[in-house]
């Protein structure tokens, strides 16, 4: 028996399918009533890049009121070292380095084991690789794995090139480091780990500079699948040529069949799906290929994380939605491209 997906909308209906064996309820989402809020938010950080962090409670309740059915549970692929001995008393002078640390995903397991809710279905992530020094992340695997058995499911998201960072200590990956990455990518294969990534497109200079470098990534692991994160793009690249950006994912696509999409973010929204102008190359894109596209806020949380600000970054997340085709709409909307990858127990309702 397939469970029951409760769909609550921004305006407050409520759809249901019941899936029992290969008969499908004849029950339809209805856009027009039910408007066209994402269900799954598959990237979203319970735990921020520096300072305090919102309760763990808290954030659920945020979820559950939003009508959020699923969430992928994010620490942060990159932390402000000092801030844990700030916090602490210590000395906050000095420069700032921002870095990988397995602390933020010891801090969301422990929270997911003393507080589990059914409302809300969760999955864990490991967002502590250093991508640029990976030589000890099999053995960090390994630690998450002895002190949460099964509960970690996802890995990243992680930076295999986030020029916001350079000016605190971060580099892009090499060639060399991806090479090296074999041993972890191994067992993300074994056990159908998705490997979610923020890798930039490019640079000032070159609008594609560090596409080689994903590039060489699905070339190296073809048998591994790659989540590029908010379509390659960032804050310092909100201008791309959306029929040139398009013309590159179509190609990767086509290219890697392994590779997947995140549309959240919303940097997005902002450079490319709010304007009528741009919009277009990215619907016919998502439409293409919705069932290999996740969708989420990207909310990078704290304890000054209040609940609007939530609900504006699921209602920009979800702008998208409502130029979509059906189909696009049921496999990103109402994730079932989601449901697909995790091999979640859930199906999404069709789309009337």
């Amino acid at each position: 028996m397939k469970h029951t997906i409760n769909t609550k909308t921004l305006m407050g209906a409520l759809v249901s399918l019941v899936v029992s064996g290969t008969a499908i309820a004849e029950i339809c989402y209805d856009r027009s009533v039910s408007g066209h809020q994402l269900v799954v938010d598959s990237h979203l950080h319970f735990q921020p890049f520096s300072g305090p962090n919102i309760d763990h409670r808290v954030l659920l309740d945020y979820l559950q009121r939003a009508g959020v059915k699923y969430a992928n549970v994010y620490g942060i692929g990159q932390t402000r070292i000092e801030d844990w001995a700030c916090l602490n008393g210590g000395d906050c002078s000095g420069n700032v380095r921002i870095a990988p640390t397995m602390k933020n995903d010891f801090v969301n397991a422990v929270n997911m084991n003393a507080y589990p809710r059914s409302e809300v279905q969760l999955r864990a992530s490991m967002t502590f690789p250093d991508l640029q020094n990976p030589e000890r992340i099999v053995d960090q695997m390994a630690i998450l794995d002895r002190e949460f058995p099964g509960l970690f499911q996802w890995m990243g998201e992680a930076n295999l090139v986030k020029e916001g960072l350079f000016s605190y200590g971060h580099e892009p990956a090499t060639l060399e480091d991806i090479a090296n990455w074999s041993p972890f990518m191994e067992i993300l294969a074994e056990r159908n780990m998705p490997l979610a990534l923020h890798s930039d497109m490019g640079n000032g200079e070159d609008d594609y500079a560090y596409v080689p470098l994903m590039e060489a990534v699905l070339e190296q692991y073809p048998n591994n699948t790659v989540v590029w994160m908010h379509l390659g793009t960032s804050r310092e690249q909100m201008d791309l040529d959306p029929e040139e950006h398009v013309a590159l994912m179509t190609r990767m696509m086509e290219t890697y069949p392994n590779l997947w999409f995140d549309i959240s973010w919303n940097v997005l929204y902002e450079g490319y799906f709010r304007s009528p102008e741009r919009r277009g190359p990215y619907v016919e894109f998502l439409n293409q290929y919705a069932s290999r596209i996740l969708t989420g806020t990207d909310i990078v949380a704290s304890a000054y994380t209040g609940y609007n600000e939530y609900l504006r970054a699921l209602e920009q997340n979800s702008f998208i939605n409502q130029y979509l085709n059906k189909r696009a709409f049921r496999y990103i909307g109402l994730g079932q491209s989601y449901f697909d990858l995790v091999g979640a127990d859930a199906v999404a309702p069709p789309v009337c």
